[in-house]
């Protein structure tokens, strides 16, 4: 038996506990490049305990809801921002830390255009595009140790979309 997460839409402020979503939302902050592009400056804090800033590239296969999950990771040296290399939606998963273990999962679907930052430490999903092709930009920890820690649920759940159908 597993438990439902309705999808809702993200927004910077539903998402704000978790980490920084980044969107050319309002006017940008400065026009650059002779005029041609607006620039939308400091959209995300990178925070690293050691190590340095990386650039990687992931090509994530596309899914589909409803979604089963049974796990969760989280990285406690370093953020981890996702940026789409397409104008696709992707899904969104993360729970609160209750005592060094997730608490009950928030799913949040992206619209195309719109990328995020996971703060340091924060319970997420794997990486989960809802259309191909899944081609991201990943700027994450670059450095020694393990920084990966995973949690399995003894009871999956079950993520619907917004109509709460499967």
């Amino acid at each position: 038996m597993s438990r439902d997460i309705i999808v809702q839409l993200i927004t910077a402020e539903a998402f704000a506990p978790f980490g920084d979503l980044m969107d050319c939302a309002g006017e940008p902050d400065k026009i650059i490049n002779q005029g041609q592009c607006g620039r939308y400056h400091n959209r995300a804090t990178l925070d690293f305990s050691d190590g340095r800033a990386g650039i990687s590239l992931f090509n994530a296969n596309p899914r589909e809801l409803p979604l089963v999950l049974d796990m969760v990771e989280r990285h406690p040296d370093g953020s981890q921002a996702f940026v789409p290399m397409a104008h696709v939606p992707f899904l969104v998963v993360v729970a609160p830390d209750e005592a060094g273990k997730p608490g009950t999962p928030l799913a949040f679907r992206t619209a195309p255009g719109q990328a995020i930052n996971y703060h340091k430490g924060t319970w997420h999903g794997v990486l989960t595009p809802l259309r191909a092709p899944g081609l991201f930009a990943v700027v994450d920890r670059i450095g020694s140790g393990e920084n990966l820690e995973e949690h399995w649920f003894s009871q999956s759940y079950r993520i619907l979309d917004q109509s709460g159908a499967s």
